[in-house]
This record gives C-alpha cells, structure tokens and sequence, in this order.
C-alpha cells in the first residue's frame, strides 16, 4: 500500500515539500485503515489520561524513520514517544502497530517502530520538524475530523506546513461529498489544497468579506482548553448568527485559509488560565492560514513563538481570521498585555 504523488512531485516542490507530502500520505492511510479495522475496540491511556491509539505510534513511525532517512540531521519534535510502547505489558499493542506499518515497510520489526516512534526528541534546534501524528485524537475515535500534522521549523519559523485530513470535505459547497483533503503551505509560496492522491490542486485564499455576521466561526469540539461561552459572547459582539464549525484538529486552519470559514478562536478556559499549546498542534496549521493571507496570533496579537520549546510559552490562546477582521477581533477580545 503506497501513496501516490501525483501532482505533487513536479520540479517546483522542494525536497523538504516531497518528503513531508509523502510522509503524511503514507501516515494517513495507515491511519484510515486502523480506523476502519479497529475503531471503538483499540485505545489505551498515557499517564495524562489523553487517549492515544495504534494509529499515532503506526503514524509516528512511518514519518519519523522517512524524515531521518532523508534529513539525518534535523530534529523531529513528536507528541508520542515510545516509553509506553515498549512496556511489556503493552507487547499486544506494539505487535498490532508493526502489522499496520508493515504494510508500507514490509521488514518492520517491532524494534525498529519502537526506535521510530523513539527518534521524538524534546528539544528546539534550529531545525526541526513538529510532528502530531494524530491531530485530534478524540475526532479519530469517533470516526469524525482528524490531521496528520506536520511542519518544518527553522531558527524558531515555520517554513512549511502539510496537513492530511482524510475526513475533510473537498468542496466547501458541498459539505457532504467526497472527502479527503491534502493541504500544504510554503513560507513566501502560498498554500494549496488538493486531493489525498494528489490530484485537484488549487491554489487557497481566505475569505476578504468585511462583516463577520454572515459568516462561519470555528472552534474546537472539546472544551477542555477552550473557552466555547466567551467565543459565544465574541460572536454576538459581530453579530454572527451561524452556529460555529465545531471541528477536532487543525483542520480548523485550514478551513479559514480557503475561505469556508472567517475566524477560529481558541482561547482557554477559565480553568485552564495557565494552559500553553503544543506546538504541533499548531505550526503546519498556522503556516496554512498565513500564506493564504490569512493572520493568525495569540489573544493578545503576539505571533506564535515556536523558538521557546515544545509549549507556545510566551503564547496565550490562539486567534486566526482573513486578516481584514484581526484587529476588530483582537479589540473584542479584550485582552491587554499587562495581563498575560
């Protein structure tokens, strides 16, 4: 089982562009095939409690060995590591995780997966790849919206941005057509959005509309680090009459860069005050939205920092609109800087 590239491996993409599309097209049918194999039979819990499933280690370990084998020298920054696979009381899951990345690797040993899934490193260097196996693992369990995530960072900037999101509509028209979608940003080149075989490229452009109350918001599914009452006060502030596309993932930033919906808010929960963002839930997303002209900052308009280490430390929130509206937002918000 192997992905195509059509589309995709003309001369204009760089080797880092072919890499990242192949490593993430590879990951996202290893993952369509677990969720269709095992969904609702097969999950186990890190210390944290957060579910985690055979398809982020199947993930991780097909983008990590690609990534090291062709960038010997660049760091990979994950949000799995393989402690927990290599526990013997979890031998029945790594087996089951070597079956599904044999399918791509056929001489994969459950030691070599242990040592991709390993090759997470949790430290910043001047270049590295963030990587979210499984973006929106709660979205996969329920067979609903999930991204392979990956990004290439370079002295603390994203530089490139895939997203593969199998369960995305492909047309904003038609929300319940075929679905599959392949999103890829290059700093200073613009984004695109094309097909999981990579065909049906098309260049993406948020939406310039001025007036946000007939337009879609979007935020995240769970609340758990979002604040869903204060984006409801937000919205009626502009007037905005639509229910907001409640997605998992940052699939989110990819529906503002092509225009579907004007704004995602994320912004923590008052029990959350003290919560930091990964930075691989948000690197490959962020770069998407920019290079289709879009913005995206924190609640306070401070770009994302992605030079302080695995958290966004010097972060709060998150805030990404068509530009336009950014400002208006961001006054909405009101939020001041003597407050973070």
């Amino acid at each position: 089982m192997t992905s195509s590239l059509t589309g995709v491996s003309k001369d204009e993409y760089s080797p880092e562009v072919k890499t990242a599309v192949r490593a993430a097209l590879d990951a996202s049918l290893l993952c369509q095939q677990v969720q269709k194999d095992l969904i609702g039979q097969v999950s186990f819990t890190k210390s944290d409690r957060s579910p985690v499933t055979i398809a982020d280690y199947g993930s991780q370990a097909i983008i990590g060995k690609l990534l090291k084998e062709t960038f010997p020298k660049d760091s990979i920054i994950a949000e799995e590591d393989s402690e927990e696979l290599r526990k013997p009381e979890h031998s029945n899951i790594l087996a089951q995780v070597t079956g599904y990345v044999r399918d791509h690797i056929p001489d994969a040993s459950p030691g070599d997966v242990c040592d991709w899934v390993g090759l997470s490193s949790q430290s910043v260097t001047e270049r590295f790849w963030a990587l979210d196996p499984i973006d929106g693992t709660k979205g996969f369990l329920r067979g609903d919206q999930y991204a392979i995530a990956l990004a290439l960072v370079e002295n603390g900037e994203v530089k490139l941005g895939v997203l593969a999101s199998p369960n995305l509509h492909v047309d904003i028209q038609r929300p319940q057509g075929k679905r599959g979608c392949l999103f890829v940003g290059v700093r200073g080149k613009g984004s695109v959005q094309m097909d999981m075989d990579g065909g049906n490229k098309r260049t993406l452009s948020v939406s310039r509309i001025k007036d946000l109350s007939g337009a879609f918001f979007t935020e995240s599914v769970e609340e758990d680090h979002s604040d869903h009452l204060f984006h409801q006060r937000i919205a009626r502030k502009f007037n905005i009459s639509k229910p907001p596309l409640r997605m998992d993932s940052q699939v989110k930033y990819g529906i503002v860069a092509r225009g579907e919906a004007v704004l995602y808010l994320r912004i923590p929960a008052r029990s959350e005050q003290g919560y930091k963002e990964n930075i691989w839930d948000h690197a490959a997303g962020a770069i998407l939205a920019e290079e289709a002209g879009g913005r995206v900052t924190d609640a306070f308009g401070r770009p994302l920092d992605f030079s302080s280490g695995i958290k966004l430390a010097k972060n709060y929130g998150i805030v990404v609109t068509n530009g336009v509206l950014h400002d208006p937002v961001l006054k909405a918000l009101g939020f001041r800087e003597k407050s973070a």
